[in-house]
Parts: structure tokens; C-alpha cells; sequence
């Protein structure tokens, strides 16, 4: 439908054009005047110039469509120069149809007729004008050299300006495209020969002046000029040629297939005067085509799907010497076309460039693909997909390098409980099935940020990433190691996975390696308490050899009352009234100064010196209660219970024995114990317990949320008081995890009817947001650092704002704290919070 309104708009123009050449004739035809026989040899000579001048100097093609530029305006500029304005008309019509006779497309014919007779009226009306030749008769006569070549020049401009308007419009409507981009084509070469031209007609005007014969000498002049300047202009034409040839296969030198083929598609139209270029690359399943035009890619996909085109189609194969034809390149023209030797050579040289482009991108694109694999397979587990231990250690310690500061680091170290049974009882097979399905699950339950990896066996890892507290890495891996104690369907079999996992923080110092050693040292002890996750704790760490060394000091400690007991009060977060205190125990050594419990209490524990250190701190802190009852305040007393302790059977009386020694009401005592206290699962733990609280005893779960049996050990410990971990109070203003750990403590006491103590409260802010979650007492730097027995009585007495007992003014917006004078010392610190036994 479009090449029909072509053709129409076509010739609807040409017919224009006719008309303006007609009328040019009908002017010519009435104004000419009759000429002696003498010189009819003249005008017959001249008809034949302008005829051999009109044939083709260069043939250039556009698209579908040729274009030839001639000396035809050198041979009109002669007439110009020599004959009356009215036979300049007519010997070039009857000039330009002698060239033109012989072509097959009459539309052809006329248009070309016609223009150059317009063309030839227009320049010879100028050098009339200018008087270049004003007789009316043949009179041989020349103006001036400057004048001549004056007007001649502003002939030419005249001629080319009605030529290229004329010419370059018919290429515009032929070839679809605008005026400006048909009249840039080849601008130069136009200009060189128009320039060329009038040389040629000045010199053979001056010749003819001197004797009127030499015109018919100057046919075979006119023939070798011309011819010439056909090679040198074509010369230069081929040369420009194969310059754009070397730029277009340059512009395939890339690695890309699809940038290969968009290159060929864009660049071959303009190279070889297509409407557009095609690549189909029939070695794929399904054949695949790319189809362009300059500058745009107008097809990429399917063959068989590709619009279907109408005209005519060259075609280069696209193959080497030694393979198989990879495809094939089609350039495509509205109308048939013959392209030369030299386009052609030029076509198989472009189409062989394609070829090695081709195979260039698809080596490189496998070379990628191998490299890649290569690459995914050093850094992961083959088995499960999974980062594996290298993958592992090169991104943590990128991390570690980085140093950001959205969050901290910590690190998960996984191992599945009892997995050999699976492999020997169900075969490798169902053991792999099992990793995959492990690792699947660890992927779905990791946070973003969050890498999970593989390191071997089945012991697997997670490094946590953006934590806004310690206290949530142990969530996060409580979520994960519930999530796979889910059923797992093997072979019709179900199977129930059973995991220890170690947790660790970043360090400070010793970098990733450190970071997995320590997650290990968790892990295993994990594994010896029956524990689902335990967390890193320095004072566990046996690789600590100095730690060791404290052992055979214990002894002289012990007897030296090396060990003494500060306390920290714990206070109403209303009205900052002092309702508690806390005992926590420190050894003033002799050498290395203030420890805390972190530093020896597993020594301790493992020295046999456990139950005389535990009576020497009940000893002390029920000394202390005496003296504030004494003093008129009458505050409970809460020690820490270690583990070990409730495996003597001797504890309870013990604690008895202590309590009626110092006259003190056993509900004044609260033992706090571990929230990671599995041992209650044993009978003896269980009778210790239960002897305690049923003497009016009070118990406490300390570190609330930072364990993972908290609901078991709520159901077989009843106890009084839930102490909600420090890092959740740290982070209470700046995660939601932590806001919503400690709101359901909160909802879970008050359905127990459980008291809730907030441990590490160190600004008001944090004081006003636990006091919304519904928490009423805490502990920590805001209202006092631990202290000794007699300096907390001292402050208790002298109060805050005249109110004796109380260490902070009553909550509200612009609710302010006294801060006590503390004494400095190493041991009194954020970390000062042990777990201390009694």
C-alpha cells in the first residue's frame, strides 16, 4: 500500500516537472530564430556534446533507487556561452533524449527530459542576464575572461539549484526518506563535478571563439575528459567504500551475539544502499532473525514469525572454509536491483566479517558460561547450592573490611544431630535428599543480607547480617532450627531433623576465622547441655589458657575473701522508687584486679570450690539485707543460681540453713536462674527447685528471650519473675523484633501472673519505652552502677528529690534522673552482668 502511494506521489511530480520542461520547449519553439545551413553543423555538434554529456559520470544508489551524476551541466554552460537563449533550451532537450532514448522507463525519461531542460533554461536565462552571450544571431563572440567565467559560474549555481531541487525531491518521494537526507548523499562528489564542469565550459568556450570547427574536435575531448573524470571520481568513490566496508566489519568486533547482529542489521542498508538487512541464523532451534534498517533494528526473533516482505532480496551466506553455513544476510530493495562486481565482492567480504563476528561472541559467550560455572562451583556446595566454605570466608571477611555501620555480624554454626543414622540405615541417597531439604529450609528462614553456606557433611552456616542487637541472632537461629524440626518425607519415609546450632558475634579483633572458631566453641557446647543453640561465652572458651591458669588460686580467694558482692538496685520505672537489688559477685585479685564472673566462673564451677564460693555470696548478700531492713528498707535480694548448684543435693538446705542463720524470710530471697537451664529436665534439679520455692523461695528466669526453651522451662519451673535480657532493652527504640519480644514477655506474665524486670536500662527514652510496652521494674546505668552494700544504703537514704528509697523522679515526659556518684573500676561496666551463682 505505501509503494502505491509512492508510485502515485511519483507520478503526480514527475508529471509537474513535465510541465515546467513543456512550457520551457513551447517558449524555446515561438522565440528561436532561423539559422544559416553553415550552422547547423555548430548545433548538431553541440546537441551531440550535450548528449555525450549526459551519460553517467557515477551511478550511485539509494536504496532502490539510482542516481547518475553527469557533466551535462558543463556542455548546457557551453551553449550558454555560445548559442541564443532559446537553442540552449532546445539542444539540450534533443540532447538529453538522445542520451535517454534507449531506457525502458518511459516515467524515466520524461522526468529527466524535463528537468534538465528547466535546469538548462534556468542557467543559460542567468549567463543571458549577465550578457555571457547576448546576441540574438550565431555570431561566434565572447565577452571577458572575468566576465565569462563570472557568469558561467552563476549559470552553473542557477542550473544546480533547479537540478538538485528538482532531482533530490523525485529521490526523497522514491526512496521514502526527506529532502535534506537525499540532498547530503554524496554532496562532494556533486560538487566536484559541478566545479569540474564549469572549468570545462570556460576552456572550451575560449577554444570555439577562435575558430567555430574546433567544437567538433572538442567531441572526443569532451569523451576523454569525461572519461577521466569518471575513473578518478569513481576511484575515489570505491575508496570511500571500502573505508565505510573496514568501518562497518570494525563495528562487529564486539562479544556480544545480539550486539553483533544489531551492528550487521544497522550497518549493512547504508553500506550497500538497501532498504533494509536481515540476518537469519539457521544452525539455531528454532531459526532465528534479526532485521534492520539504518540505524534501527526493526526485527529480533523467530523466523517463522517474522512480517513478511515484499520486493527483491541479495543474498551472502554466512559460512567458513571449512564449516557449515551458519546462516545467511539479505539485503533487501523495494525494486529489483543489480549490485556491481565490486558491491559484490564487498558483500562477501562483509558476510564473511559477520561469519567470524558470529563465532567470535558465540566462542566468548561459552568461554563466559564455562567461567561462570567455573566460578559458581569454587564458591558453592554441589550438593545443595549452597555458599560453600571458601564462598563463606571471602564474604564475611569483605564485610568485616567494610566495617559498615547498619548493624552487627554473627555467625550461626549448624550441625545435625545423629545424621549418620540416616546414611547408614536409609542409604546416601535419602542422607543427600535430607541436606537439600535442610538447606532449602535455612534459605527460606534467612533474613536479606543473611548467607547461608554449606561447610561440609552436614554442618552448615549462617552469616547474620544488619543486627540491631545480639539478642536477635539467637531469635533468627531459633527460628531456623524449629523450622527444621518440620517433617521431612524421604522416600515415603518420614524424618525428623534434629540440629545443634553455636552462635558467636563479630569480634573485635582475629577477623572471620576467630568469628567460626567461636561459633564452633558454642556449637559443641550446644551439643554437650542438649541444647537447640547456645550462645559464645568467653568464660566457656577452654581455649582461654590464662583463664585456666586462675584455677589454683581459687582456693586462697576463697579463704582470703577475695570474692566480694556488689549490688545493683532495681527500681519501680514509675515512680523510680528502689524495690530490689541484685548481687553480683566480683574477685578482687591480687594481681589482675577486679574479674567479673565471665573471667572465672567456669573455673569455678569445674575447681570443686563451687558450693564454698556460692555460701560466700549468699553469705554477703544476706549481711546486706539485714543492714537496709535494719535501716528501714526492707528490699528483697536476688542471686544468681548456677546450674551445677542444683545438681548438689545439699543446695536447698544450704540456702535454708543460710536464711534461718540470718533470721531473713525466705520470700526476701530470689534465686535467678539461667533461661537456658535445661538441666531441669533431671529429677534432682527438680526436687532442688521445688524444695526451694515450696519454702516461700522466690525464683527468677534470668536473660528472658535470649534462650530457646523459655516455654519448657516455664512449664516444669514455676517461677515468680522474668528478667528480659539487656539487648532487647538496648535496641528497644530501634527494632521492631526487640519492642515485640519484650511486649509478649510482658503479655506472658500477666497471664502467669509473673512479675517482669527490665535488665540494662541505660537512658530515659528506653526508661519511657519499656514503661509503654507494660514493663514496671529495671535495673541498670540510668538509676545506678552496682555498688557496695553500704554506699546503696547511703543513697537510698538520701533519695531522690526528698523522697528516701527513690533513685529517679516519677515517670513522665519530662521525667529527670539523679545519677549516684559510682566508684570507678574495671569490673564495673555494661558487661558486669553475670550469671552468678549463689
Amino acid at each position: 500500500m505505501n509503494d502505491a502511494k509512492t508510485d502515485k506521489q511519483l507520478r503526480l511530480y514527475v508529471g509537474l516537472v513535465a510541465s515546467g520542461g513543456f512550457l520551457c520547449l513551447l517558449w524555446a519553439g515561438i522565440s528561436v530564430t532561423a539559422v544559416s545551413p553553415g550552422k547547423l553543423l555548430y548545433l548538431a555538434t553541440l546537441t551531440v556534446i550535450i548528449a555525450a554529456a549526459n551519460g553517467p559520470l557515477i551511478v550511485l544508489r539509494i536504496r532502490s533507487e539510482s542516481r547518475s551524476f553527469s557533466s551535462t551541466s558543463g556542455a548546457i554552460l557551453i551553449a550558454a556561452a555560445t548559442v541564443p537563449l532559446p537553442w540552449v533550451i532546445l539542444c539540450t532537450a534533443v540532447g538529453v533524449l538522445a542520451s535517454k532514448i534507449f531506457l525502458r522507463d518511459k516515467l524515466k525519461i520524461t522526468f529527466n527530459v524535463a528537468k534538465d531542460t528547466m535546469a538548462a533554461t534556468a542557467g543559460a536565462t542567468v549567463a543571458y542576464l549577465l550578457h555571457v552571450r547576448p546576441d540574438a544571431d550565431l555570431s561566434l563572440t565572447v565577452p571577458s575572461v572575468p566576465r565569462l567565467v563570472a557568469g558561467l559560474a552563476l549559470a552553473a549555481v542557477a542550473y544546480a539549484i533547479v537540478d538538485d531541487l528538482l532531482g533530490n525531491t523525485v529521490m526523497a518521494l522514491a526512496t521514502r526518506t526527506s529532502w535534506l537526507q537525499a540532498a547530503r548523499r554524496n554532496w562532494d562528489v556533486v560538487v566536484t563535478v559541478r566545479v569540474i564542469n564549469v572549468g570545462l565550459a570556460v576552456l572550451i568556450a575560449l577554444v570555439v571563439a577562435q575558430e567555430e570547427l574546433l567544437i567538433v574536435a572538442m567531441v572526443p575531448a569532451v569523451f576523454a575528459l569525461q572519461f577521466a573524470t569518471k575513473n578518478q571520481i569513481r576511484q575515489r568513490a570505491d575508496q570511500e567504500a571500502w573505508a565505510r566496508l573496514a568501518s562497518s566489519t570494525d563495528r562487529l568486533n564486539v562479544t556480544e551475539l545480539t550486539s553483533v547482529l544489531h551492528a550487521a542489521v544497522t550497518r549493512a542498508p547504508g553500506l550497500f544502499s538497501a532498504d533494509e538487512a536481515e540476518v537469519e541464523l539457521r544452525d539455531l532451534r528454532p531459526p532465528q532473525l534479526v532485521r534492520g534498517s539504518a540505524g534501527r533494528v526493526g526485527y529480533e526473533g523467530p523466523a517463522e514469525t517474522a512480517p513478511a516482505r515484499a520486493g527483491s532480496f541479495i543474498e551472502a551466506p554466512l559460512e567458513g572454509p571449512d564449516a557449515e553455513a551458519a546462516g545467511v544476510l539479505r539485503l533487501h530493495f523495494r525494486k529489483p536491483v543489480k549490485l556491481s562486481d565490486s558491491e559484490h565482492n564487498k558483500l562477501r567480504i562483509f558476510a564473511s566479517s559477520l561469519y567470524t563476528a558470529i563465532r567470535n561472541a558465540r566462542a566468548y559467550a561459552e568461554l563466559t558460561r564455562i567461567s561462570a560455572e567455573n566460578a559458581y562451583a569454587a564458591a558453592h556446595d554441589p550438593l545443595t547450592g549452597l555458599a560453600n566454605r571458601r564462598e563463606l570466608l571471602e564474604q564475611a571477611t569483605e564485610i568485616f573490611r567494610a566495617r559498615k555501620a547498619d548493624g552487627m555480624c554473627a555467625m550461626l554454626l549448624i550441625d545435625l544431630n545423629h545424621f549418620k543414622e540416616v546414611n547408614d540405615t536409609l542409604g546416601h541417597g535419602a542422607g543427600d535428599e535430607v541436606l537439600r531439604e535442610v538447606a532449602n529450609r535455612l534459605e527460606a528462614s534467612a533474613s536479606p543480607g543473611d548467607l547461608v553456606a554449606r561447610l561440609g557433611g552436614d554442618e552448615f552456616a549462617v552469616l547474620f547480617t544488619g543486627l540491631p542487637a545480639p539478642a536477635v541472632a539467637t531469635h533468627r537461629a531459633e527460628a531456623m532450627l524449629a523450622d527444621l524440626e518440620r517433617n521431612i518425607v524421604v522416600d515415603g519415609m518420614q524424618l525428623t531433623v534434629e540440629a545443634a546450632g553455636g552462635i558467636a558475634m563479630a569480634p573485635a579483633s582475629g577477623g572471620v576465622q576467630e568469628l567460626m572458631r567461636r561459633a564452633d566453641v558454642a556449637m559443641y557446647q550446644a551439643k554437650r547441655s542438649g541444647q537447640r543453640t547456645a550462645v559464645y561465652a568467653h568464660a566457656r572458651d577452654t581455649a582461654d589458657v590464662g583463664r585456666l591458669m586462675l584455677g589454683g588460686e581459687l582456693s586462697r580467694a576463697v579463704a582470703e575473701h577475695e570474692f566480694v558482692v556488689d549490688f545493683q538496685p532495681i527500681v519501680d520505672l514509675g515512680s523510680g522508687e528502689v524495690i530490689s537489688a541484685e548481687a553480683l559477685a566480683r574477685w578482687h585479685h591480687p594481681e589482675h584486679g577486679s574479674l567479673s564472673p565471665m573471667q572465672f566462673l567456669e573455673t569455678v564451677e569445674r575447681s570443686g570450690q563451687l558450693p564454698a564460693f556460692a555460701d560466700a555470696v549468699l553469705e554477703q548478700s544476706l549481711t546486706a539485707y539485714r543492714m537496709w531492713r535494719e535501716a528501714g528498707f526492707d528490699l528483697p535480694v536476688a542471686v544468681n543460681v548456677s546450674p551445677r548448684s542444683l545438681l548438689d543435693e545439699t543446695f536447698p538446705s544450704a540456702v535454708l540453713s543460710r536464711l534461718a542463720g540470718h533470721g531473713v524470710a525466705a520470700d526476701r530471697l530470689v534465686l535467678e536462674l539461667a533461661e537456658t537451664l535445661t538441666l531441669s529436665q533431671l529429677e534432682v534439679v527438680d526436687r532442688a527447685l521445688s524444695e526451694l520455692r515450696n519454702a516461700g523461695v522466690r525464683l527468677a528466669l534470668d536473660d528472658f528471650g535470649t534462650g530457646v526453651s523459655s516455654l519448657s522451662v516455664l512449664s516444669r519451673v514455676p517461677v515468680h519473675q522474668l528478667k528480659i535480657d539487656r539487648e532487647f532493652v538496648t535496641a528497644v527504640e530501634t527494632s521492631s523484633e526487640a519492642a515485640a519480644v519484650i511486649r509478649s514477655t510482658v503479655d506472658l506474665a500477666r497471664s502467669l501472673h509473673l512479675t517482669v524486670v527490665a535488665e540494662g536500662v541505660e537512658s530515659e527514652p528506653q526508661r519511657h519505652a519499656l514503661w509503654e510496652l507494660g514493663c514496671v521494674a529495671g535495673q541498670g546505668h540510668l538509676f545506678a552502677r552496682p555498688m557496695s552494700s553500704g554506699r546503696l544504703l547511703a543513697s537510698l537514704q538520701r533519695g531522690s528529690g526528698g523522697r528516701p528509697g527513690a533513685l529517679a523522679d516519677v515517670l513522665h515526659n519530662a521525667g529527670s534522673v539523679v545519677r549516684m556518684p559510682h566508684r570507678r573500676s574495671p569490673g564495673h561496666g555494661r558487661s558486669a552482668l553475670p550469671h552468678l551463682p549463689a
